[in-house]
This record gives structure tokens, C-alpha cells and sequence, in this order.
């Protein structure tokens, strides 16, 4: 279906909109505008919103809102657009299904009438970074990109822009695609881990999400799986197109794998010489193996290399704020889990003062413990997942109170002021939580911004 053909297919339907947020307040002016009944539906009640002007905006348009505590109640509607971290099984979803609704996303509806290429990317850890460094790439060779997805900014009202020879480049989250029922022609797999377990009902279900982004591939498809990771090795045979496998640590015959300190393709292509990766750390060679792979044959090597030399990173990702008073200072609030705080711990060859904890997503923070022993010469926590911080640092073989400084108890402000104390001229500072933002903070950007203005705000000794 087109882009237009579908708009023109709702002009006589109703929809709501679940969720008033970035992701969806597109969407909702889209739609209004080209006369469709919307009902606009958000938890927050009016008065709560923090945004009257968009409040005001919607009406003017003609958008019903429906808001407060019972914001899901009573949906009829032809569509519902769900936001992505609302469960599509909740009981009122389920209700307006069962009388004739149909439940769908933005995302969904995007891969329907998308026009151009499309190249997705999904995971654990790194899929920012690597779907950043995979949209830069084609820019840099020339191609026309729409960056999009759990990334910049919400690509369906831009359809109509995209031209069939574009690149739709898209990160794509496990509540993104929970209930997708169409894949990309290139689909990347950085890695699985336990996470966002708080919402997903286990690791069962949040493997089976993830898988979407390729399931619904045909032959022509590519698939980029990480070959050292346990869970995205065993997808390769349920596969339809082609897979390409990177590999960091395991040997391979054939895909993108390190020889001799460079990224080589096939075995037999030099393309990238570690050294020329100005980012740190080697879960970022990680990210560029896996980028290099999904833009094989559409971007030279040569502007990958020079590329590479000059790509300082993402915001809120092993971001350095300043240095000061000899102390360098990072931002990576995107470390949301464990296993991104480990790859943060591992990006450094001294030992760091983390500050670390937030939001409990119930993950198993047990494997942190021994990688902040030997990553770590002090750990400054806050939020409510610091005893579980501390219980796994404290139980891990190895630990004595002696070798490792461990101050809790703090709000944030405080954690930040309590880890200069602590700093001295040639030591490095990084904010990396292990845990979501929520109990603090409104998402982890905010919490990043947060960090980065106390710490510019500081005066030097």
C-alpha cells in the first residue's frame, strides 16, 4: 500500500492515538490534518501533561482527548495506535480488539507503506551507536537517509518525502517489535541480553520480539547476526535470506571478523584498522563490524575509514563532558543494564570512579560485581537498585573493603559531588547506571543532561 493510499483509507474511520509523546504526537497531526476522527489518549491527566500548548494545538485540530486515569476506557475505534511501552495485550486492547478494532503502531504502519530501502537494526547494547554509524556511512556516500525509529524522529508523517532509491535507517526497540508483522531487507542483531524484563514477561518473550526484526524476511533478505553471542547464533537456521556473521572473539569462515588489528570482510578484504576507530573501547569495534557488515557493497571502504578517524560517538554514550582539575568526566546514561555498564567499565585501561544505579528493571546484576572489582577504584551509587549494586560487588570472589571505596546513600546531585571528592588528577569519572532512569528521571537522556550540567557547573579547585 502507498502512503497516500493508506491516508486515503482512513478519511472515513476513527483512531486513537495511545500516548501524547514523541513518538506519536506526529502521527496524531498527520492524521487530523488529512480529516481523520482522532481520540487522542494519554495516562497523564491535563493538568499533569506539562505541555498545554500541545493540549491547545490538538483541539484546535479537532482531536479528542481522552486523558487521566481512565484513558483507556471504552476504545471502539476502527485503529488503535499504540505507543511502544504499552503491552498490546493489556485487558482494554484485548476488548476493543474483540469488537472490531485493530491494534497496530506507527512503526507497523511504516514498514507497510515505506517506499525506499529500509535497513533496521536491533539489540541489547550498541544499537544506537551502531544504526547511527550505519546512516552516517551512507550519507557519506552519498545517499539520501531518514533516520528514524527508537532514534531521531518519527519517520511515517515523512513518507511522503522518501524516494524508492532512499535509506530508511531505523533502531528498532523489543516493544517496537513485539508485534511486528513485516521486516527490513537488511536486519542487524548487535547482541542479547536479559533486559527490560520489568515489562517483558521473561527472557522468552523478549528473545521472540527481537526475532520479528528478520522473521518476515524473504530470500532477498540479509540478516547480521553476532556470531559470540549465544542467543543470535542460534537464530541463523530459522534465517529465510542470507545471514552475515561478525565475530570478535570467535573464529569464523566467512562474514566481518578482526585479523592482525583490522576489520576484515570476507576474510580476505582489509577494511577498517582498529586504530582508526576514534571511539573507545572494544564494544565499538564491535559496533563497527556489525555496520560494516549491513553496508557491504553500498558504501566504499575507503569512506568508511575516514569516516571512522572522526566519529566522536552519541550523546549519553562513553560521552566525554570536560575535563577538569585532571579529571575527565563521561556521560553514559544509555547504560540502562549491566552488560552495557560492563562494555563502559571495559572501554578504559585505568580504573574508573563509577557512579552507577536507578530504576530496578529486574535484571541480574550479579555478573557486574566481579567487572566493577576490576574496573572500578571506587563506586559511588544512588537510586533504587544501589543495594543490589552493592550486594553483587560485595559477593563477588575477590572482594575486600579495603581495595574498593563504595559510597551509597546519595541523591544524584550528591553521587556526582561525592565522585569529584573522590577524584584525583589522571582519574576518570563515569557515569554509567546499570539500571533505567525512572525512578529519578523522566528517560536516560534526561538523566545524561542532568549528569553533564552538574558537572560543567563545577568550579576547579
Amino acid at each position: 500500500m502507498t502512503f497516500s493510499g493508506w491516508l486515503d483509507s482512513l478519511r472515513h474511520k476513527t483512531v486513537a492515538v495511545i500516548g501524547i509523546g514523541v513518538s506519536n504526537t506526529p502521527l496524531i497531526r498527520l492524521l487530523a490534518e488529512h480529516g481523520v476522527q482522532v481520540t487522542a489518549c494519554d495516562k497523564a491527566a491535563p493538568a499533569l501533561f506539562g505541555n498545554d500548548a500541545l493540549l491547545d494545538e490538538l483541539r484546535a485540530l479537532g482531536v479528542r482527548l481522552q486523558m487521566g486515569e481512565h484513558y483507556l476506557d471504552g476504545l471502539d475505534q476502527d485503529y488503535i495506535f499504540r505507543s511502544p511501552g504499552i503491552r498490546p495485550d493489556l485487558p482494554a486492547f484485548q476488548q476493543a480488539v474483540a469488537r472490531g478494532s485493530r491494534l497496530t503502531s506507527e512503526m507497523e504502519v511504516f514498514f507497510d507503506v515505506c517506499p525506499c530501502h529500509m535497513i533496521a537494526v536491533t539489540g541489547s547494547d550498541g544499537k544506537t551507536t551502531t544504526t547511527t554509524i550505519i546512516a552516517r556511512l551512507l550519507e557519506a556516500a552519498g545517499h539520501t537517509v531518514h533516520l528514524g525509529g527508537n532514534i531521531g524522529k518519527p519517520l511515517l508523517a515523512e513518507t511522503g518525502r522518501m524516494r524508492p532509491e532512499d535509506y530508511a535507517v531505523l533502531e528498532l526497540s523489543s516493544f517496537q517489535l513485539m508485534t511486528m508483522h513485516a521486516s527490513p531487507e537488511i536486519a542487524v542483531i548487535t547482541n542479547l541480553a536479559p533486559n527490560h524484563l520489568d515489562i517483558h514477561r521473561g527472557m522468552e518473550e523478549y528473545v521472540a520480539a527481537k526475532e520479528n526484526i528478520y522473521l518476515w524476511q524473504n530470500e532477498g533478505g540479509r540478516l547480521v547476526l553476532n556470531h559470540d553471542n549465544d542467543y543470535t547464533r542460534s537464530f541463523a537456521p530459522k534465517a529465510k535470506g542470507s545471514v552475515t556473521w561478525f565475530a570478535r572473539q570467535t573464529e569464523i569462515d566467512s562474514g566481518v571478523t578482526i585479523e592482525d588489528g583490522v576489520i576484515t570482510v570476507r576474510g580476505s578484504r582489509p577494511v577498517l584498522p582498529l586504530e582508526d576507530i576514534l571511539l573507545p573501547g572494544v564494544h565499538n569495534q564491535e559496533n563497527y563490524m556489525a555496520a560494516i557488515a549491513a553496508v557491504d557493497g553500498l558504501v566504499p571502504d575507503e569512506v568508511i575509514r575516514s569516516f571512522a578517524r572522526t566519529f566522536g560517538g552519541v550523546e549519553h554514550r562513553i560521552e566525554l563532558v570536560r575535563e577538569l582539575d585532571g579529571v575527565r568526566y563521561y556521560n553514559d546514561s544509555i547504560a540502562s543494564s549491566p552488560t552495557r555498564t560492563i562494555a563502559g567499565l571495559r572501554s578504559f585501561p585505568e580504573k574508573v570512579i563509577l557512579i552507577a544505579g536507578g530504576y530496578d528493571k529486574h535484571l541480574d546484576y550479579a555478573p557486574l560485581g566481579p567487572e566493577i572489582l576490576a574496573h572500578a577504584k571506587a563506586l559511588v551509587l544512588t537510586g533504587a537498585t544501589a543495594p543490589k549494586i552493592r550486594a553483587a560487588v560485595e559477593q563477588a570472589p575477590g572482594y575486600t573493603p579495603d581495595e574498593l571505596t563504595i559510597c551509597d546513600g546519595l541523591d544524584f546531585a550528591g553521587a556526582v559531588e561525592q565522585a569529584r571528592a573522590l577524584a584525583q588528577p589522571g582519574d576518570v569519572v563515569i557515569l554509567s547506571p546499570a539500571s533505567a532512569s525512572f525512578d529519578q528521571f523522566k528517560n536516560f537522556m534526561v538523566r545524561g543532561n542532568t549528569f553533564k550540567e552538574i558537572v560543567r557547573s563545577l568550579d576547579a579547585k
